[in-house]
């Protein structure tokens, strides 16, 4: 505009479309900080497995899913769906909280302690190690729980570690699979059932849980060794004299 020559007439339409644009663009540039603070509630204190009892997750959630509702407009469809999505689906995203919560309250009764001492436990797990916030806290339940405080620590671990949320496992599976049906037109019951042998009995060569790595699912479930999968299948490996 600052180098055309154009009609006054021009110049002030091309302006109003350019003041129209910039309030366009704030109003989106709002609309998705709201958007990404709404996620970044929902990612950290809803979702997480070390976190507040169900009751509260369920309250964030609708707070939520309210909050977007009132963000919604015609010309951005996908703020609906996503709303409608967490509506529809809250009580299969939050089932994991209700069997944690189950765990903690058995974890109380078992060492004859408050339910939100035990909570408190659960969300220490929260912190990263290295941090001051986790050791500060530590030291204070620690001090709190005294001597049951390390048996607290490792039953609650374990109870996490127990939890799968949502249908995170189903679709691990689903994607460790997939890869040994694409090729095939069908699939047999004599085919899944070799397949299912493979998978239980063959080592694990690297995993987040070390005591993992050169054990199978079927050791690890049963804490006994177990032949090679080939003898397992029938055969008799070669062996030197």
């Amino acid at each position: 505009m600052a180098n055309t020559s154009l009609k006054d007439i021009v110049a002030q339409k091309l302006l109003t479309q350019q003041l129209l644009a910039e309030q366009r663009e704030q109003a989106l540039i709002c609309l998705a900080a709201d958007v990404k603070t709404l996620l970044g509630w929902f990612s950290h204190d809803v979702l997480p497995l070390a976190g507040p009892p169900l009751a509260v997750r369920q309250e964030l959630l609708d707070f939520i899913v309210s909050e977007l509702k009132q963000r919604e407009d015609e010309r951005y469809p996908a703020i609906r769906k996503l709303r409608k999505a967490l509506r529809n689906q809250r009580d299969q995203l939050l089932a994991f909280a209700g069997v944690l919560d189950q765990k903690l309250a058995e974890i109380a009764k078992g060492f004859e302690l408050l339910l939100q001492a035990i909570r408190e436990v659960c969300l220490l797990h929260r912190k990263h190690k290295t941090s001051n916030a986790y050791w500060q806290r530590w030291n204070q339940l620690h001090s709190q729980l005294s001597g049951k405080f390390h048996d607290v620590m490792k039953a609650v671990r374990k109870a996490l570690e127990e939890t799968p949320r949502a249908s995170s496992m189903v679709e691990n599976l689903n994607s460790r699979l997939r890869n040994y049906f694409f090729l095939r037109g069908n699939l047999g019951e004599s085919y899944l059932s070799t397949l299912q042998l493979f998978l239980n009995h063959r080592c694990f060569l690297r995993s987040e849980v070390p005591e993992r790595v050169g054990k199978s699912p079927a050791q690890l479930l049963t804490g006994e060794a177990h032949p090679h999968w080939l003898e397992l299948l029938g055969f008799n490996r070669f062996r030197k004299a």
